[in-house]
């Protein structure tokens, strides 16, 4: 028999209310620069309080994300975690299928992945339904990760053909000021200080002495 959030269990001449049944959102974006809004939408458009969608905006790289681990420390037995996909669990194949099994084995809550249908632990909590869903579970792991892998390996790629190009990737160098040599001078004779040089070049160390050099080896061609 199915018991309501507001009914109660009777045993031993007390009752107990049964805890209701919380709906939950995470949201995980890879850096701070990647925008969470589509996982945001496609949350907001469930039955889930504002107060219960938790996000991280950061790497998974070693899976140390605050907002997730305070959500697993608050979901009880029963409730529903929504996620959009299910690489939002881990950044590979180990760690989703880790994250799987301490929610739904440990936690005992259910979740819903809403890109793929099929991997909703609501259904089929039969053992044959239990199977199909761990299998689904593996392969749309396996597929996440080797499409991660592929997309690092088509950027390496992209980048190695542009730098054969002669594409040059970071900041543009920083030019000496037309006063350079006069400021280096200054300073060479001990009448401005190394601080000041570099702060009237508006540069920063490690600059400063690369085009020390080159204006020296510069000074010597001549």
């Amino acid at each position: 028999m199915a018991f309501g959030p507001c009914q109660f269990f009777v045993g031993h001449n007390k009752e107990r209310e049964v805890d209701p049944i919380a709906n939950y959102g995470y949201i995980r974006v890879s850096t701070r620069e990647q925008n969470e809004d589509r996982q945001l939408i496609a949350l907001r458009g469930l039955n889930i309080p504002e107060k219960n969608i938790f996000m991280d905006k950061q790497s998974g790289k070693d899976f140390q994300r605050p907002q997730y681990k305070r959500l697993v420390r608050r979901m009880k037995r029963d409730d529903l975690l929504y996620i959009k996909s299910i690489d939002r669990l881990g950044r590979n194949y180990g760690e989703i299928l880790e994250q799987w099994r301490v929610l739904t084995k440990e936690k005992g809550v259910d979740i819903v992945v809403l890109d793929m249908p099929l991997l909703d632990t609501r259904r089929g909590k039969d053992l044959m339904g239990t199977f199909l869903s761990d299998i689904v579970l593996q392969v749309l792991s396996f597929v996440a990760e080797n499409e991660r892998v592929s997309i690092r390996q088509r950027q390496a790629e992209g980048i190695a053909a542009a730098k054969a190009r002669g594409v040059r990737f970071g900041r543009p160098p920083k030019a000496p000021p037309e006063d350079f040599g006069k400021l280096v001078d200054l300073w060479e004779r001990g009448k401005v200080s190394f601080a000041d040089t570099v702060r009237r070049c508006d540069m920063s160390e490690a600059t400063f002495y690369r085009r020390l050099r080159e204006y020296r080896a510069a000074q010597e061609v001549k």
